[in-house]
Order: structure tokens, then C-alpha cells, then sequence
């Protein structure tokens, strides 16, 4: 299974919805139920799911801008 899938199918999870996404979907502020607690919990399961760790110095709004950016995130960790 590819890290874009793995981060859709993580949202889906947490964010307890059923919709595709794409580079552009647009996430904070445009889902209802993507809030402060959901970027917690979105956090957690990327570091669990993928073993990457992500300290709190490392979090943006910018990075869950979209899930393009969101997923650009993810492939950068994976790639240190």
C-alpha cells in the first residue's frame, strides 16, 4: 500500500467521512470535522502507521493546507 493511500485511509478514520481525496482537496477549515482534536489525531496514527516521528515544532496550518500538502509532509519524513 502506497503513503497516499495510507493517508487517505487515515483521514477517512479519523475524520469519520467517506470522500475521495485529491492533491487539492482542501482540508483545515474546509472539512467541519478536521478540527484541533482531529490534527491530533491525525498526527498520531501517521507516527504509528508509518513509524515516523513528528515533533510539535514541525506542525503548520500550512502543512493540512490541502491533502497535496499534507501527503508532501508525510513523503518527506519517510524520506529522512
Amino acid at each position: 500500500m502506497n503513503t497516499q493511500q495510507i493517508v487517505s485511509d487515515i483521514l477517512r478514520s479519523v475524520l469519520q467521512i467517506d470522500r475521495p481525496f485529491t492533491a487539492t482537496t482542501p482540508l483545515l477549515g474546509a472539512i467541519p470535522e478536521f478540527d484541533s482534536m482531529a490534527v491530533i489525531a491525525i498526527l498520531t496514527e501517521l507516527e504509528n502507521q508509518l513509524g515516523i516521528a513528528i515533533s510539535d515544532d514541525e506542525i503548520s496550518a500550512e502543512i493540512f493546507e490541502n491533502f497535496g500538502q499534507l501527503q508532501q509532509y508525510v513523503d518527506s519524513k519517510l524520506a529522512a
